[in-house]
């Protein structure tokens, strides 16, 4: 197969694995099926992420807690460029189209919301947080990104944000990929205890 069709193939599964945890909604049970499904898909599709795949043996996360899993509100705004630097070389051009206002861990939080400026676009949320470069990534993490697939979906103007979703960028993984990099705007004063995280 060739390496297009392997992308092809890869982004349908991420798809489903998203499917499935929006049809099972909150709880350990969907989340612990996507946990699973992203490590069996790491360690054994072609297009895997991981630099060494012999001696991968899973990702590492917090513990699944239903504390950071919000409901927020989108509030659109007039679009505004947003160029966002990579990991590596390049970056990537997208439109900040709104933002997000949500509570998490009794604390008000708000995060812009980007889209991809290229053909059929996509919702991209990346966030910092005040645990990166040290528990977790220091360029931040991915949320949503509906290009890919990683979309938890919304009801309206209400869009689910379940943090013990979010994930590293694949630059974390190999260095051979250039990932966006999350924006200093979209900073969350908190250390976000979710997703994953870093190896300890």
């Amino acid at each position: 197969m060739s390496e297009t069709l392997d992308l092809w193939d890869y982004r349908r599964r991420v798809h489903d694995m998203y499917r499935l945890a929006r049809e099972g909604g909150a709880g350990p049970g969907p989340w612990e099926e996507w946990v699973g499904s992203r490590d069996a898909l790491f360690a054994n599709h072609p297009q895997s992420p991981v630099e060494d795949v012999e001696s991968f043996t899973g990702l590492p996360y917090y513990n699944y807690d239903g504390r950071w899993r919000a409901t927020g509100r989108f509030t659109p705004s007039d679009d505004q460029a947003a160029v966002l630097d990579h990991s590596g070389d390049g970056s990537t051009r997208f439109l900040t189209i709104g933002t997000v206002d949500f509570e998490l861990a009794g604390q008000d939080c708000r995060l812009e919301v980007l889209w991809l400026d290229a053909y059929g676009g996509g919702i991209f949320l990346p966030f910092r947080d005040a645990g990166n470069g040290d528990t977790t990534y220091g360029g931040g993490r991915y949320l949503l990104d509906t290009v890919k697939g990683a979309d938890l979906g919304h009801d309206g103007d209400l869009i689910v944000l379940d943090f013990n979703y979010a994930y590293h960028p694949s630059c974390v993984h190999s260095n051979r990929w250039s990932c966006p990099l999350a924006p200093a705007s979209n900073h969350l004063g908190l250390a976000v205890e979710a997703g994953e995280r870093i190896a300890t």
